[in-house]
């Protein structure tokens, strides 16, 4: 269950209450004349299925209502109300299920958004995935992979092929690349320090790594990988029930292949940085394709649900 808080100009007000009066989806209503100072106008309060959001999220749009006024959506977490339990029961599809497209888009630009924290969150992933490869650690690696936050950015390119958001690929892209770059920079100039120290060796990066020796020998079961994890993450992101991020995280191998390539650039090994490059190639291609692929088929999906459930609600019309 869903509430939407919408901000109406009282000269909209009417339509507005029009387009979510009489849909089953909707359990509640209630309009409070005059409550909003900025901007100025009425308050609509509603209640509605997940399932239905996106089709009653576009009828407002088609109104004009975010263009001078406001549209929010919030999760009920606990609700009592038999009305609600018919809503949910009424609308086609699983309220775990419904994608709420505002909701996803919202996310994806906020968290696609290249700021100091997500840059230094990725530095400090680097770091960690750097001193993991020293020691050959594969907590420390499962710990770099944890820390890193760049699976939202990329599952963000998906989202802008799908949905068809220039402005939110190029904002993803930039975010990606700029983030590895500076991540990757701090990192080679940490290792050259460490090699001045006599902290870290040659042999430490290019010696036998047992329990890292995977993140620069990428295989096909590195795109499997990739491909499978990124479907999770999407479903994971765009689903009432959030649960599986944690193991996407640890699944791919992007953020301790950064931390190689710097490695790889601060002790001169060549077969390093290739390997560690393409080993982050082919994980990112891997998670955009299949986070394109998630999220089209659930747009497919929902866009039949709609269609099913606006044929519903046009022969209860008609009786």
């Amino acid at each position: 269950m869903l509430q939407l808080r919408i901000t109406s100009p009282a000269e909209l007000t009417e339509q507005v209450v029009a387009a979510l009066d009489g849909d089953p989806a909707v359990s509640q209503l209630a309009v409070l004349a005059g409550a909003s100072r900025l901007p100025p106008g009425d308050l609509v309060l509603a209640d509605v299925a997940r399932e239905a959001a996106n089709d009653i999220v576009d009828r407002l749009d088609r109104l004009g209502v975010p263009e001078c006024g406001t549209i929010h959506l919030e999760p009920v977490t606990t609700w009592v109300s038999r009305a609600g339990y018919d809503a949910e029961r009424h609308t086609p599809g699983s309220s775990a299920d419904a994608v709420v497209w505002a909701d996803v888009t919202q996310r994806a630009y906020e968290e696609s958004e290249l700021n100091w924290t997500y840059l230094a969150f990725m530095t400090l992933a680097t770091l960690l995935a750097s001193v993991a490869i020293v020691v050959d650690s594969q907590v420390l690696v499962i710990g770099a992979m944890v820390l890193g936050p760049e699976f939202v950015a990329i599952a963000a390119l998906g989202l802008a092929a799908v949905r068809r958001r220039g402005s939110l690929f190029g904002r993803a892209t930039r975010t990606l690349v700029v983030g590895f770059a500076v991540a990757i920079a701090v990192a080679t100039v940490a290792a050259l320090v460490g090699r001045w120290l006599g902290w870290v060796h040659a042999s430490d990066v290019t010696g036998e790594r047992p329990g890292t020796d995977f993140i620069y020998s990428p295989d096909r079961w590195s795109f499997v990988v990739a491909l499978i994890a990124a479907a999770a993450g999407v479903l994971s992101l765009t689903s009432a029930k959030v649960g599986g991020l944690s193991g996407v995280f640890i699944s791919v191998t992007t953020v301790p292949a950064a931390g190689n390539v710097a490695l790889g650039v601060a002790f001169g090994a060549t077969d390093e940085v290739v390997g560690s490059v393409l080993q982050l190639v082919v994980n990112v291609a891997g998670m955009v394709l299949a986070g394109w692929a998630t999220l089209a088929l659930q747009q497919v999906v929902w866009r039949r649900m709609s269609h099913h459930r606006a044929r519903r609600l046009a022969r209860a019309a008609l009786r």
